[in-house]
């Protein structure tokens, strides 16, 4: 029985429709769908690790084949901006089959590829098919799970998903050292026809119902299409504390593309290792801390909205669901990518491998489900294609960077951003309020969200 100091939060009526799936069923379709997404973040980073492997099969410089690994991130930003409205419109189920063709498509192309301009092509291609991966997961997620318990569902999909993150750089290097990166690709390729499958046959749809927007149609035919604005999603980022909370996590994420992207030419040269698989299994650490930060922040953050609004007696504050970002944003990211950056750099041997944990995107991603529910696959896809044309940009000036100021330098500024960014949410939690009140895109209330 609840007591003053724990008040009891009412049920509102809109929470009676996440009660349309068993909990047993909802774990169930959680997994489905980060799997999905695990199989997303596998196609990317994967590649990496294999560049200088593949400049040598197609006669080019490693810096020219690299610009695949910037093409992707670019692919990534413009199919999420367009699978996430579609799914608004058509449903979650019908874009995940839409998107999983052409990446079985795009994977045999990049196998099959014999030059720069091929090779650019069907990367693009195999990443604009997987690019809703995660914006649909965590529009599934909104989908399923209330307020109080999206944190720790969300924090458990990017675990899942970030198992991709940590393994790929090792499967990538082990695959093109000792079997070849073709053959790679054409896994991927029938791996995601296996999850085309698993879809077809076993994933339900989750939108609320009467809440896609061909449900709402007065008459329609039978294949019926429409055109919607891709670059309408982005406009949601006028929202003050949309913008700032994209914007903090980007600086954030920034870390691990420092950490990762040179890697081959920083601790692989540092330490001598020439070997793609053991280059891919340095990743290891840094993945497993992400992994493991996103589970807690996720799971933290439910935590801190039950306990804040019972301090308000039932309130609600959205923004206190970012306080559930400090200990990892003010402190494990910057603290880890900076002792990197000095470690590689100064002390020999195998210390250089420092841990980085990313607990922030979990928070950050909750946080635009509770504000814009209605639209939070499209939030979500704003967000992640903003990082993505963000750190398309910041990835191809890291290795330019080291091979100025070094290896120290470039991860520190890395860290200088990493706290600006923690800085930023700071604000946002002071302020959040008013910069709702300022521009308001459709936000949710504790009755809708």
């Amino acid at each position: 029985m609840p007591s003053e100091e724990s008040p009891m939060l009412v049920r509102s009526p809109h929470e009676a429709v996440y009660d349309r799936f068993t909990p047993r069923r909802k774990r169930w379709i959680l997994s489905h769908v980060s799997f999905v997404g695990l199989l997303a973040m596998f196609v990317q980073v994967t590649f990496v690790p294999s560049i200088p492997r593949i400049a040598k099969d197609l006669d080019l410089r490693d810096a020219v084949v690299s610009l695949a690994f910037s093409i992707s991130i670019f692919a990534s930003a413009i199919g999420s901006l367009i699978w996430a409205p579609y799914s608004s419109f058509y449903g979650r189920r019908k874009i995940y089959l839409w998107g999983m063709p052409l990446l079985c498509i795009g994977s045999c192309g990049v196998a099959l590829s014999a030059s720069l301009q091929s090779l650019l092509f069907w990367r693009f291609v195999q990443m604009f098919g997987c690019s809703g991966a995660l914006s649909l997961g965590i529009g599934v997620i909104g989908d399923l799970y209330k307020l109080e318990e999206r944190g720790t569902a969300i924090g458990a999909f990017f675990s899942i998903t970030l198992i991709g993150y940590t393994v790929a750089p090792f499967v990538g290097g082990a695959a093109t050292q000792y079997w070849s990166w073709r053959n790679l690709h054409y896994s991927i390729g029938a791996w995601g026809l296996l999850e085309m499958l698993f879809i077809y046959l076993s994933l339900p749809e989750t939108s609320h119902p009467g809440t896609l927007g061909i449900d709402k149609l007065s008459s329609r035919r039978s294949i019926h299409i429409v055109w919607i604005n891709p670059l309408s999603t982005l406009w949601l980022l006028r929202s003050p504390n949309l913008f700032a909370v994209m914007l903090a996590s980007a600086l954030m994420v920034n870390t691990i593309y420092v950490l990762v992207v040179p890697m081959a030419y920083t601790i692989g040269v540092q330490y001598e290792i020439s070997n793609e698989a053991i280059i891919g299994a340095l990743v290891l650490p840094n993945g497993l801390g992400s992994l493991t930060g996103a589970l807690i922040a996720g799971r933290l953050s439910d935590t801190v909205i039950r306990r804040w609004r019972e301090k308000r007696r039932g309130a609600w504050y959205p923004e206190d669901r970012l306080r559930a970002t400090w200990i990892g944003g003010l402190i494990i990211v910057p603290l880890s990518i900076g002792a990197s950056g000095l470690i590689t750099t100064y002390i020999g041997g195998p210390i250089g491998l420092a841990l980085n944990v990313d607990s922030v995107t979990s928070p950050v991603n909750s946080y635009n489900v509770d504000v814009v529910h209605s639209r939070s696959a499209e939030a979500t896809a704003a967000c992640i294609a903003s990082w993505s044309l963000i750190l398309s940009a910041t990835s191809s000036l890291i290795v330019p960077s080291i091979e100025r100021v070094g290896v120290a330098w470039t991860n520190i500024i890395a860290a200088v951003f990493a706290v600006t960014g923690q800085g930023i949410i700071f604000l946002t939690i002071r302020y959040g309020d008013r910069m709702r009140a300022s521009i308001d895109v459709g936000f949710s209330t504790i009755e809708n969200s």
